[in-house]
Order: structure tokens, then sequence, then C-alpha cells
């Protein structure tokens, strides 16, 4: 089913998000932990591809086990980075062959061990020429593309990072999912702002519960959002305690997502960092 066709259904979608293991062995614990969210009764899950464009494979294997052999409906991700336009129509094919109908469309990170960005030799610099090209060629895929709140990290400003937005969306994105963030005060007038540079699809939330504070810290560091002084005070104090750290992240996160959903908003895309019982939680302190 098409992610468009989902969205203001009257029901929000919910979404988790995972990455594919490097190993056969992580491929089979992460299958068992998408399993575990069945009843759940997720709209869709997404795979992501490795860094750099990594694990493009195992991102096709995924996404259609899960979609035939769970029955959840998949979004794959698919970036720029290390392919050329006939390197992208290869995986395009494969997955419209294997059924899947949905993309997100993304520019991606650089490569391990680079600082920079640097388009493919026949490839492309940015998501929404990406976006583009899909349109363009005709595949039947539902479109994503990703939105920053808080500005992307390499973006010139806000009022930057938003035309660029505009563009990826007058390409042809479908829908958009945020990166995440922590403070909803950060969403909420960026949707106002791009309401007013007339972004009219649904702009889906990514939440992310905390389960680690050092990995957190990494992981927000890489991605530029901001966490929060009220929620930083609160991992201090719990810090040196596994279980309470996820306690402290799962409380956060719901009361975050309960907010959000009284705003309206038409899902919410969970970043599970291949972990399930904190979204899991979340879920369930939701009642969704």
């Amino acid at each position: 089913m098409r992610i468009k066709a989902m969205l203001g259904g009257g029901r929000p979608v919910v979404s988790f998000e995972f990455f594919p293991p490097k190993t056969d062995d992580g491929v089979e614990k992460l299958y068992h932990s998408v399993e575990a969210l069945k009843p759940c009764r997720p709209s869709f899950v997404s795979v992501t591809y490795g860094a750099g464009g990594s694990t493009r494979e195992r991102t096709l294997e995924l996404v259609g086990r899960i979609k035939h052999d769970l029955g959840i409906e998949t979004m794959a991700h698919l970036t720029c980075v290390g392919a050329s336009k006939k390197d992208l129509a290869v995986t395009l094919e494969k997955l419209a062959h294997a059924g899947i109908e949905n993309v997100l469309a993304l520019r991606g990170d650089p490569p391990k061990g680079e600082t920079t960005f640097a388009a493919h030799d026949g490839g492309f610099a940015h998501a929404s020429e990406l976006v583009a090209f899909i349109r363009e060629e005709g595949y039947p895929f539902c479109v994503g593309a990703a939105c920053y709140p808080e500005g992307h990290p390499e973006a010139a400003g806000l009022d930057a990072d938003l035309a660029n937005l505009v563009t990826k969306v007058a390409a042809g994105a479908e829908f958009l999912i945020s990166q995440l963030f922590f403070d909803n005060q950060d969403f909420l007038p960026f949707v106002r702002r791009a309401r007013s540079a007339g972004i009219e699809v649904p702009i889906i939330p990514g939440l992310m519960p905390v389960t680690n504070v050092s990995q957190t810290h990494r992981f927000t560091k890489m991605c530029g959002a901001r966490i929060p002084q009220e929620l930083s005070r609160r991992l201090a104090i719990v810090e040196r305690d596994p279980a309470a750290v996820v306690a402290a992240g799962v409380y956060w996160t719901t009361v975050q997502a309960q907010q959000l959903l009284d705003h309206g908003v038409p899902g919410l895309h969970f970043y599970t960092l291949n972990q399930s019982s904190a979204t899991l939680a979340v879920h369930a302190a939701l009642g969704l």
C-alpha cells in the first residue's frame, strides 16, 4: 500500500525505522525485532542504507522479507551516495520487481572517513535530483523525502534549508519525514514555516526514545539535533543506571508524541536504532 494513501485516513500512521546489520546473524535478529513489533499494527516499516550507501543489498532483502513474510508494508531508503544514475535505476528496478511501493529519497551521508559529500560520476548531488529522476523515469513508487526541523547541518541557515525543501517537494515528494528532534517547539514552528512557503504534503515527525546517553550524544552531534536542557538534566541524573535511562527516554518520548498527536500530526515515525523494547513501551503508553 502506498504511504500517501495511508495518510489522512483518520488514524495517525505509526512507522518504525531500522538499519540493516552487516552480518547474516544480525539480519535474523533484526527480522525478529521487527516481528515483535507486529502486534503494534505499524502502518509501515522503513529500512535504511548503511553508512555511505553500504548494505544496499541487505536493504533490498529486508524490505522484501518484511513485506511478503510478515505482511507489514515497507519503505526502502535510497541514497545518492556512491551511485550513478544507472546504479540507481538498477536498484529501483529491483525494488519494483520485489513489489515495494514506497521509497524515501535521500542524498545520504558521506562515506566513512570522509567529511564532505561528493556526487558520484554520473550521479546526483541532491535529494531533489533523485526525486526528480524517479518521477521523470516513470517509476511507480510513492516517494517520500526528509526534512529538518532544526535545519540540515550543512545548510547555510533555516531559510536556505526551507528553500531546498520546497525544491524537493516541487520535484515530486509526496510526504516528508523529519529528522529526529526532542523539543516540539522546534518541530511545530517548522511546520508552520513550511506551510507558509507553500508546502502542502503531510509532514511526519521523527522521534527517538533515548536508551543510551553516550549513544544519543553521538547521534545528535552527527545529525545536528538539539537535546533540550530539561532532557539533559534528567538524563544526567540517571546516566549510571541503564534501566532508569530507558525509563526516562520512554517517558520523554511518550509525552512528546502525545503533544504532537494533540496538535494533529498525521503520524509518528520512530527511530528504533534496531531496539524494539523502548518503542514498544512508548506505543503501549500512547494506546495507539
